[in-house]
This record gives structure tokens, sequence and C-alpha cells, in this order.
């Protein structure tokens, strides 16, 4: 009985609602490219943005090693190559953030 009960609720929700989810959607390419700049503003930059401050974490940290410990060979190595691998993060955040940027304009241009 139990099931039979929900069976036809759920089934009664889902098609009240359908028709609104389906109304609801505009497929017009104005529609698209602000979807994608949404998408963009508030999902890729942020995260740009943080993982680029993480790389900017490492390579600082990098540098405290490498200077802090200018006797010891190993531990100037390790700051080294903290430095290094906090360089290439920065750079290749750089360069995705020069991407979306290049699909941005892309978008923008055939989007009218």
């Amino acid at each position: 009985m139990k099931t039979i009960l929900k069976k036809y609720i759920g089934g009664g929700v889902v098609s009240f609602l359908f028709p609104l989810v389906t109304l609801a959607t505009d497929t017009s390419p104005a529609n698209t490219t602000d979807l994608l700049n949404n998408i963009s503003k508030f999902l890729i930059n942020p995260m740009i943005f943080t993982l680029f401050s993480i790389a900017f974490v490492v390579f600082i940290w990098g540098l405290v090693q490498f200077v802090a410990n200018l006797n010891n060979e190993e531990a100037r190595s390790t700051g080294g190559k903290h430095m290094i691998w906090g360089l290439i993060g920065m750079a290749i955040m750089v360069s995705v953030n020069g991407i979306i940027g290049i699909i941005d304009s892309t978008v923008k241009q055939i989007g009218g």
C-alpha cells in the first residue's frame, strides 16, 4: 500500500512540475551567453584565483625555506623545488585565465 501511494504521489508531483520546468527553459543565444558568463564569473574565476593563491603561498614558503636554511643543502634544495613548483602553478593559472579570456571573447563575437 505504501509503495502504491509513493508511486502515485511521486508521479503526481513530477507530472505537476514537469510543465513548469520545460516552459521555464529558454535556449536563445543571449541566455546561453549569459549562462556561460555566469559560470565563468561565479565558478571558474574564483577557482583560478584560489589555485593561483595556493601556488603563490607555495612559492613564498619555498622562498622562506631557501633563505632560512642557507647552511643546510637538503632544506635549501627542498625550498628551491617549492619555489619552482609555485612558479609553475602560477604560470599555469595565468595561462588558464588567458585561455578562458580567449574563449569568452570568441563566444561574445559569435553570440552577437
